[in-house]
This record gives structure tokens, C-alpha cells and sequence, in this order.
């Protein structure tokens, strides 16, 4: 027989935040310590997912929640969902909710139900690397739009309306923001309506993080600011719930009725097809939104001291500059150096043992550079990472 070629569509599938990995098992092999400040899993580190949840999961799984459940996912989460979006982030004129194998399955769903080959969505840069990497699979073109790093890492409108044609289907939004750390004003939100609007765009809104949010800010829903664009929200228990391995997401669909019909069964046909989200899993989505885990003050406290050590100390290093983070786990320092990130990235752990990811793998203006820090670990592995980091700036930058 001859060699098994892939297909080449997997030639441009990239993943940096865990090719990087590949790197460091090389370098740990050598006796080295990793300082991991690379992957946003909240349970590597002191984050607990809720006792709470997890006797709620187990129970399910006790009373024999162990077959396929419907397609959309069983009747008391997805009305959790739609009441949350309700009441608490103002959601309007909601069409369908869909529970999915974690937020990642329900991007992929609803993209593929819209995009035709030769069509694009735009999509932020730096942005998270899973939507770039789901282009190639699904046969769409990726059109990146930048933010601005001078402007709070907002979305740069007059890139984002330079970018459209005739075949842009959609614009993806995340907020709060990963890998910036970004979390977007009220204006900025209504501009990209307008933009939306004007152009007939669906709006992809990535809002996985949106109850963790820095310094007492209060995230907004972009759905909850038009009842006249189509807009899908992505969320899921990965992040705010501490439960990343579980695997468990949601879409919201919400827009005009008589705009959505036919792209809602389009997303159904393929909902079906996949037969079901894990069915005990999905019962501790209904606890979670009602409030009944207790975690969520001591995580802000955590995250917040850590964000804000993470933004002194990496601007206090040479030839380093941090805009402040607002959300998430996550910040995005550029760097002033001769040469590019990747390499940076494998020099500093090599040499360190400091596990970051180069800024590249996200996407970045021409000529800039930069890399991600995960602000997870506890202070005091913060702190010897970030004087790792000085130290490996003063000596060879």
C-alpha cells in the first residue's frame, strides 16, 4: 500500500496554545521545571470546580442519566439558559437554544450551518486560535479584522467595515476577550451593531467569560442591545464554572423570527446529526445559572489580585508593555525585541523554563509582536515566572 496522505485541508489547521506543548515536553524531558503560564484551565491550578455541581452530575449519573438525552439538550437546562438570558443580560426576541459539547461544538455548528465555500466571517486578530483552525475544516475563508491595542484592544470599526464584501456572512465577538483580556464598552458594542446591520451580518458573540470580570465591571450582552440583528451567543460552564474537561456549552439564537427560520433548521439538521451533549453532564447547567455555587467572589478576588500583579510587574520589565486586562484569565504584553515571538517564546523556555504562548499564534498587526500570559497560578509562581521574564529581557534585550 501506499502512504495515507491527510487531506489538505489539515495543511492550515494550527492550534499554538497547545502545538507550544510540544515544545515544553521536549524541554521538561531535559530536567527542567515548567512555570505553565499558557493554558486557561482553571483546574491546574488552585480553582476547584463546585462541590455543588459535581454531586449534581454524579447523581445523574446514579439515577441512570446515562443514555442520549434530545438533541438540544434536555428540557430543564435549556429553560435554565433561556431564563438566565432573560433576566439577567436582557436578551431579546430568543428563536433557539441548543446545549453542545462544550461552547467550541456550538461555534462549529452554527458556523457550518451558515458559511458556503467561498464565504467568510470575520474574525478578530489576535483572537482565539479555535476559529481560524475551524476555516479550514468547514471550507470557509477567514477574514481577520484587528484590534486595537492603543484603544483598549476594542475592535478597529474602520478595519472591520475595509474587510467586508460580498461574501462576508458574519462577524465573530469576543467579549470578554481572549487572548487581550479585553472587555467591550456599551458604545463599542452598539457600533458593531450598526456595522452588522448595514451589512447583513450574523454576529458570532463568544461570551464564555462573562462572569469573570475584573474590579467589579459588569459585562453586556451584545444580544441584549438589538432586537433587530441576528446575533448567536456562546457560552458554557468551562470558565465561570471551573469545569473546562466537561465539556458542556450552549448556542442562543436570537434575532427577527421571520430572519432565522430557515438558518434555525439548517443549525437543527445538524444538531440531530450529532445526536446529544453529554446527558448527565447537562444537569448541572440549571444549579449553575440559579445561582446555587458560592465560588464565584473568591475566584474575582483571585483573578483580580493576579491581573493586576501580572499587569505591574510585566510593565515594569524592559521593553515590555501591558495594556491592562478587564476580563478573563488572560493578558497580551507586546514585546520591543529584533526578533519574532516564536522564537522568543522558545528561547524564554528553553532557557527559563517559562511556558508562555507567542503572540503570532493568535494573529497580530504586521510588524508587532507579542505573547500570552494565563494569570491562573498563584501569586507567588506569578511572581517567579514575571522575574524570570526580567531576567531573561535584561540579559539578552
Amino acid at each position: 500500500m501506499k502512504p495515507i496522505k491527510p487531506a489538505e485541508r489539515t495543511n492550515n489547521i494550527e492550534y499554538a496554545i497547545r502545538d507550544i506543548v510540544v515544545v515544553a515536553d521536549r524541554v521538561k524531558a531535559t530536567g527542567k521545571k515548567i512555570l505553565p503560564l499558557n493554558i486557561g484551565d482553571p483546574c491546574k491550578f488552585d480553582f476547584h470546580t463546585p462541590d455543588e455541581l459535581i454531586e449534581i452530575v454524579t447523581k445523574a449519573m446514579h439515577d441512570n442519566y446515562n443514555g442520549y438525552s434530545p438533541s438540544s439538550g434536555i428540557e430543564e437546562a435549556v429553560e435554565a439558559i433561556k431564563k438566565e438570558a432573560i433576566e439577567l443580560k436582557g436578551i431579546k426576541n430568543i428563536q433557539n437554544i441548543f446545549v453542545t459539547t462544550g461552547a467550541s461544538e456550538a461555534i462549529e455548528i452554527c458556523m457550518t450551518a451558515l458559511v458556503n465555500r467561498g464565504e467568510n466571517i470575520l474574525i478578530p486578530s489576535p483572537g482565539y486560535p479555535l476559529y481560524s483552525a475551524i476555516g479550514p475544516k468547514i471550507v470557509f475563508i477567514f477574514n481577520t479584522y484587528y484590534l486595537n491595542e492603543e484603544n483598549n484592544w476594542y475592535p478597529d470599526i474602520d478595519d472591520i467595515v475595509s474587510k467586508i464584501n460580498d461574501k462576508t456572512r458574519g462577524i465573530v465577538i469576543i467579549n470578554p476577550n481572549n487572548p487581550t483580556g479585553a472587555v467591550y464598552s456599551k458604545e463599542i458594542l452598539l457600533e458593531l451593531i450598526e456595522v452588522a446591520k448595514k451589512y447583513n451580518l450574523v454576529i458570532f458573540a463568544d461570551e464564555i467569560y462573562d462572569k469573570l470580570i475584573l474590579d467589579g465591571k459588569k459585562n453586556i450582552s451584545i444580544a441584549s442591545l438589538t432586537d433587530e440583528v441576528p446575533v448567536v451567543t456562546f457560552n458554557g460552564l468551562s470558565k465561570s464554572f471551573l469545569a473546562p474537561g466537561w465539556r458542556i456549552g450552549w448556542a442562543i439564537i436570537s434575532g427577527p423570527k421571520e430572519l432565522l427560520e430557515d438558518y434555525i433548521e439548517g443549525a437543527q439538521k445538524i444538531v440531530r446529526a450529532r445526536l446529544s451533549a453529554n446527558h448527565p453532564l447537562q444537569f448541572a447547567i440549571k444549579p449553575a445559572l440559579e445561582g446555587v455555587c458560592k465560588h464565584l467572589p473568591e475566584t474575582l478576588k483571585k483573578l483580580s489580585e493576579r491581573g493586576e500583579i501580572t499587569y505591574r510587574r510585566l510593565n515594569s520589565i524592559k521593553n515590555i508593555s501591558c495594556v491592562k486586562p478587564e476580563g478573563a484569565f488572560y493578558a497580551f504584553p507586546k514585546l520591543n525585541i529584533p526578533i519574532d515571538d516564536k522564537e522568543w517564546v522558545i528561547k524564554l523556555l528553553e532557557e527559563t523554563g517559562v511556558l508562555c504562548v507567542h503572540g503570532s499564534g493568535f494573529g497580530q498587526r504586521e510588524g508587532t509582536k507579542h505573547f500570552r500570559v494565563v494569570f491562573l497560578p498563584q501569586n507567588d509562581v506569578l511572581n517567579q515566572a514575571y522575574d524570570k521574564i526580567e531576567e531573561f529581557m535584561n540579559k539578552y534585550f
